[in-house]
């Protein structure tokens, strides 16, 4: 009698993300959003909160599958929050409308699963990484780490270098500002600009990364990232760390690093380091690379905090 053996196959099935939708606290109008968590696990988990890059919605920004990917991995909690989709209207763009889509994304995840609130990160790359500077500035408090990538940090300027690039950009932001810089409309660039507030996220630990090639393969210029981490550097009282805007300037124009920075770290990551340096609980890396994101490199940031009491 011939005898039969069965090969069973065990698979780790990941439990699916899911979309749904909530109401935004400040208008009520429905938002929706992908969320996404572990089971069988008892503990709290820390909550990553990814943000779409400008032209994306939610469920289609670049890379967000890398992100969700690496929340997995870690059995991590989720959040990818709409928060008014692509940047071409006025309730896009910073608004407050988008701003509190987000934290109501956050305090929806609290209240639905078990978080360790003392382990929020906060990330995302082009629009997401301004928006991330945006949200690091305007509530700091809810936030562990934060970790831009090549991130607008000053819309008017932006609105400038992308008109003169021919870039479609500059015209997606006078339809969420109402115009072009000047008068009304450039009080919401500046509103809606990351750098004026920056000085609110005194003592939270800010990564932000850029590529050195952005600006001419991509469409924001390492200036936007140099003067964010200057701006930390001051509200954090470390103003030697700064960049000079000599050295500023020289970077925009030659893509190349001044001579005589310290040479990088050793560090296992897709986009190799060319420069790294700190100001306070900030961090500011420039990358060998353009207009582009490294998330993987985000977690490993994120691992190296533990938990901890909430910041008071």
């Amino acid at each position: 009698m011939r005898r039969t053996h069965l090969l069973l196959l065990f698979v780790t099935v990941l439990p699916a993300q899911e979309k749904i939708t909530i109401p935004s606290t400040l208008d009520r109008t429905v938002q929706p959003l992908l969320v996404w968590f572990p089971t069988g696990i008892p503990d709290p988990v820390p909550l990553v909160v990814h943000l779409h890059s400008w032209s994306s919605h939610f469920d289609s920004s670049e890379a967000w599958q890398v992100a969700l990917q690496e929340a997995q991995a870690r059995n991590w909690a989720f959040v990818a929050p709409e928060f008014r989709g692509p940047n071409d209207r006025p309730e896009a763009c910073a608004s407050p409308e988008a701003r509190q889509d987000i934290l109501d994304a956050v305090d929806y995840m609290n209240r639905r699963y078990r978080i360790d609130r003392s382990r929020t990160f906060l990330m995302g790359g082009s629009g997401g990484g301004h928006m991330t500077l945006v949200m690091a500035a305007h509530a700091p408090r809810r936030w562990r780490a934060a970790s831009a990538w090549v991130p607008i940090a000053d819309l008017t300027a932006w609105y400038a270098e992308t008109k003169r690039r021919g870039l479609r950009y500059w015209k997606m932001l006078e339809g969420c500002a109402g115009g072009p810089p000047g008068g009304a409309a450039g009080l919401e660039y500046t509103a809606r600009s990351p750098l004026p507030f920056l000085a609110r996220a005194r003592g939270l630990a800010i990564d932000i990364q850029t590529g050195i090639h952005d600006g001419h393969t991509g469409s924001v210029p390492i200036s936007h990232s140099l003067l964010a981490f200057n701006a930390l550097a001051l509200a954090n009282r470390t103003s030697e760390a700064a960049f000079a805007g000599g050295e500023i300037a020289a970077m925009v124009e030659s893509e190349k690093l001044p001579p005589g920075y310290a040479p990088p770290p050793v560090e296992k990551r897709r986009t190799p380091l060319l420069h790294r340096r700190t100001a306070g609980p900030v961090r500011l890396t420039i990358f060998e690379g353009g207009h582009e994101t490294d998330f993987p490199a985000a977690y490993t940031w994120f691992d190296t905090f533990p938990s901890s009491p909430p910041r008071q």
